[in-house]
């Protein structure tokens, strides 16, 4: 099985403290630039990150949380020091992600 790595915090955190999409869309920039597939993944879905057993982490946040998942255990360990206050962790899965990721416009 694949392995992965996160950061998981609350969705109001990543979402309206933390400047994640701008983030997010610079390093989907770089990765075209690059020419490298797009290997992270933001998820707000509950349901989903509980399928990835996740209970430990869990265990410590609100049932309001989202993640940014990828295979690039560095890129997770640069978001760990660039956000703070984020959990890290990682985790083994069948589950296919979708290459698609899209930022809306300002």
């Amino acid at each position: 099985m694949p392995e992965y790595y996160f950061t998981i915090a609350s969705k109001n955190f990543l979402m309206n403290e933390e400047p994640i999409e701008e983030i997010l869309r610079e390093r989907t920039k770089h990765y075209k630039d690059i020419k490298k597939e797009i290997d992270f993944w933001f998820i707000t879905n509950p349901k989903l990150l509980k399928t990835f057993n996740l209970r430990y982490k869990q265990t410590q946040l609100m049932d309001d949380y989202a993640a940014i998942i990828s295979r690039d255990a560095k890129f997770i360990q640069w978001l760990k020091l660039r956000i703070g206050f984020v959990a890290i962790g990682k985790f083994q899965s069948n589950y296919i992600f979708s290459q698609r990721i899209n930022y809306k416009s300002k």
